[in-house]
């Protein structure tokens, strides 16, 4: 597979931003939009794309912090953490929606649009099934800011992955927190896995809690497509 770049313009400001684009494998099921952790289109959201385009899907992923630095990519160790940390609170949650509803509407004249996203990706897919208009069901792996947003209105089908061993996010509060808001929502909690499990490789990973967790998600995006 060769992914290439699109140039996209936000709904809200008219920025122009870059965002990776995969065609789907076989038959095509819909358009997944792939929202990125802090640390930018890493190889983690690269190999993401790639997955999602395999199953069937059209795939966009936006370079959430273009506004910020064009093309940045953080190392995930203290400096990307703190550099990702800054550029996430000055994008603000206004440009990360005109970003992510330029991506349905991009997507959506070719069938059912889903967003799943990863860390500060999770609380923006989070936002987006409540903000942002076209969705058909979303996606949110352990989001920092959901447990703080569960009371917010959704608009389409949402599924919530969190990791028991996250020192970030205490799971059974945030299930509890969106059980009281949402309980029709989706959240399974992985009992092998740390933040960021998505990204296979890494030590807070756990393959199989990986791949139930897509499979998951999966289904819930079959469900809901057209």
């Amino acid at each position: 597979m060769t992914t290439d770049r699109l140039t996209l313009t936000a709904v809200h400001d008219g920025f122009v931003f870059t965002a990776a684009h995969e065609h789907p494998q076989g038959v095509r099921h819909g358009g997944v939009i792939v929202i990125q952790e802090i640390f930018g289109l890493d190889r983690y959201v690269q190999e993401d794309v790639a997955r999602w385009a395999e199953r069937g899907f059209e795939v966009v992923a936006p370079a959430m912090f273009d506004r910020q630095e064009l093309g940045f990519v953080a190392e995930h160790d203290p400096a990307g953490f703190e550099t990702g940390v800054r550029y996430a609170k000055a994008n603000g949650p206004d440009s990360a929606m005109g970003d992510i509803q330029a991506c349905i509407d991009f997507l959506a004249p070719r069938g059912p649009v889903f967003v799943v996203g990863y860390c500060y990706g999770g609380t923006m897919a989070w936002l987006a099934a409540s903000r942002c208009t076209g969705l058909s069901a979303a996606a949110s792996y352990y989001g920092g800011q959901v447990a703080g947003m569960a009371r917010f209105d959704l608009s389409c089908p949402v599924i919530v992955h969190l990791g028991r061993e996250d020192p970030h996010i205490p799971a059974d509060e945030t299930k509890a927190a969106i059980a009281a808001a949402h309980p029709d929502v989706q959240v399974h909690i992985y009992e092998a896995s740390g933040h960021g499990f998505n990204n296979d490789g890494r030590p807070e990973s756990d393959l199989a809690d990986a791949q139930l967790a897509r499979e998951r998600t999966l289904a819930l995006f079959l469900a809901n497509g057209v």
